[in-house]
């Protein structure tokens, strides 16, 4: 798949100039900083190595990206590409930007600030054997001076002149030396003869190795798989930003005039459009879908569109491709592909945002698993307005549910997405559950180990109590319609510091169990009173015992345990209303059991930090 070689840095640089040599389009743009390009052109013009250029051969019938030129050449009269730069790109640019352009390098100081400099080599210091070169390496306001912190010029090279004289060499000149030279000399011919002279140990010792400096350079042959390009591209680029799937579809669908980018920021405002009533966002939950999400359930009809074609063709089970989603796959998606599947896929997520939020999942940030919206997405696309009747739609719940409450979407995600896919189409023509809902069980110790958001099961709590009509304690009304003007979260029932004094074991006081959606407004009122207190004082504000009693019941909380201060009964009444609450979400009952031995609640919180991660 690959060669070997070594190539002259003019060589390099003067294919970056004609065009020979560009950037795939998914590079992201120059960043080097003037110390950086300072520390870079130490290392060359002392001939120590600056690590190896990675090229890709063009014209491969797999790989065809869009290209476009290194930062400070227009496009415009270029030679097509004949190699894309994969890793190198800030090596190459910046050594182009010094000693090719002939123009001001614009790059940024060591507080990110933007500056335009010129790059100079102090001629004595550069001959000066007990000298750091790094201290020869200089660079330049634009207007070609240097200033100390009161504004007062040090070094002046603002004319040819002055360069002579101060025995500043305009690295810009170096693989073009010989006009440079002749004026030096006769500047210096016969005022100062040793200066002349001079200049041929410059020449010597810095420029000619300049010229001569040769670089390692692999080349990728144009018959590497697009896949392979991809991890390629991240392993040599580990000091940076991985490159998404996203990024490199762009640049394969821009080779045929089609902007991915374009296409996903218009795809994006309408999934993230607000009202033009009340300002926010319609589908708040899809606040965080991500463009590899959309990406990963286009392919996911892709591949199971083919995989049905090829049975209805005739083909066995076994001879059909596969139904995934996986990086290669999406890495494999064709632009028509997208094309037929993308405005399906739009509607699929809008429609499976509209049954979240019925089931009460409000925002991005309660969503349990951002990669559970594929699938359902996907179902939508194919089922369309069909998925609308009660029949589909509880079953719909059901698997969600499942998933949530199994942590089914916690790990090897990509194939319980490739599963469910099928297996939920095939549910809705009469087939058996899919496995999602198949293998799901929450076990009831389970239900104690739910301590923070960390876990998908007990955002799912926090929903199902809104969606049950769970009630403001001081309003009476439905948390649900108080959810963003009272900010609401989840908050202890009992609180942190009544059960700290009291003796309550931590992971009962932080268990879910213990906790309920709350306003901001009704958390203050509780504050560290004990219930018997806080219910008191909030009954009076509702209007009696008799509705606040009610308001508690919406929470599946026994008032009378609550007024007495009994923590344990409590939390063992209100541990036994969730698991029916969770059965029911489900559609399932729940295999009962205690903690086996050699389990504990930590052992949960680690799970679920893995989980998160």
């Amino acid at each position: 798949m690959f060669d070997t070689t070594k190539k002259s840095l003019k060589e390099l640089l003067a294919d970056t100039q004609t065009g020979k040599l560009q950037l795939p389009d998914f590079q992201r743009g120059w960043v080097w900083d003037d110390d950086h390009i300072k520390s870079l052109l130490t290392s060359v013009s002392l001939s120590y190595p600056i690590g190896t250029i990675m090229l890709l051969q063009t014209g491969g019938d797999e790989v065809r990206f869009k290209s476009r030129p290194i930062e400070g050449i227009k496009s415009e009269g270029l030679a097509n590409a004949e190699n894309l730069i994969l890793d190198g790109q800030q090596r190459l640019t910046s050594l182009f930007q010094a000693l090719f352009s002939d123009k001001v390098v614009d790059t940024r100081d060591a507080r990110k600030k933007f500056i335009k400099r010129w790059y100079y080599i102090d001629m004595r210091k550069a001959v000066d054997p007990h000298a750091d070169r790094e201290d020869a390496i200089i660079s330049l306001s634009e207007n070609r001076q240097l200033l100390n912190f009161r504004g007062e010029v040090i070094i002046d090279c603002s004319t040819p002149e002055k360069e002579y004289e101060a025995l500043f060499f305009p690295l810009a000149k170096v693989f073009d030396s010989a006009p440079w030279r002749l004026e030096y000399q006769k500047y210096f011919w016969q005022s100062d003869p040793e200066k002349v002279m001079f200049f041929n140990t410059f020449e010597s010792e810095v420029i000619q190795p300049l010229i001569g400096y040769h670089i390692p350079v692999i080349v990728l042959s144009k018959s590497t798989p697009k896949e392979a390009v991809c991890q390629v591209f991240e392993k040599v680029n580990t000091g940076g930003v991985s490159l998404t799937v996203f990024e490199l579809l762009t640049a394969t669908f821009a080779a045929s005039d089609f902007d991915l980018r374009k296409d996903w920021q218009l795809r994006e405002a309408q999934l993230r459009r607000r009202s033009t009533q009340t300002g926010r966002m319609l589908y708040p939950v899809l606040f965080g879908l991500q463009s590899d999400d959309f990406l990963q359930a286009v392919t996911l009809l892709m591949t199971w569109s083919k995989r049905k074609n090829m049975l209805a063709s005739g083909k066995t089970p076994d001879e059909a491709s596969g139904v995934s989603c996986k990086r290669k796959d999406i890495l494999n998606l064709q632009l028509e592909d997208y094309r037929r599947w993308a405005d399906s896929v739009t509607k699929g997520f809008e429609k499976a945002a509209r049954l979240l939020q019925e089931e009460k999942v409000l925002t991005a940030r309660d969503l349990p698993y951002r990669t559970q919206l594929v699938p359902l997405a996907a179902v939508y696309a194919v089922l369309g307005d069909s998925a609308d009747n009660a029949g589909v739609r509880n079953k719909l719940v059901s698997w969600y549910w499942c998933g949530v409450f199994g942590e089914l979407y916690s790990s090897a995600i990509e194939t319980r997405i490739a599963k469910d896919l099928p297996e939920i189409l095939d549910w809705m023509e009469g087939s058996v559950p899919p496995s999602t809902v198949g293998v799901a069980n929450f076990v009831p110790s389970r239900l104690v180990s739910l301590k923070t958001r960390n876990s998908a099961a007990y955002k799912g709590l926090s929903a199902l109590l809104m969606r049950d009509d769970g009630r403001d304690f001081i309003t009476g009304k439905s948390i649900v319609e108080r959810y963003d003007e009272d900010k609401v979260d989840i908050h202890h029932i009992f609180p942190a510091d009544w059960c700290d004094k009291n003796g309550i074991d931590p992971h009962h006081r932080d268990s879910f169990v213990n906790k309920t959606p709350l306003s901001s407004g009704t958390n203050r009122k509780i504050s560290n009173n004990p219930p018997s207190k806080y219910i008191i004082d909030i009954e009076r504000l509702v209007g009696g015992a008799t509705l606040m009693d009610e308001i508690l019941y919406s929470h599946v909380i026994d008032p009378q345990l609550l007024r007495a201060d009994q923590f344990d009964q409590f939390f063992n009444a209100r541990q036994r209303a969730l698991l029916e609450r969770i059965a029911q979400a489900m559609g399932k009952p729940l295999e009962t059991g205690l903690l086996a031995d050699d389990e504990s609640p930590e052992q949960f919180d680690v799970d679920e930090e893995i989980a998160e991660a």
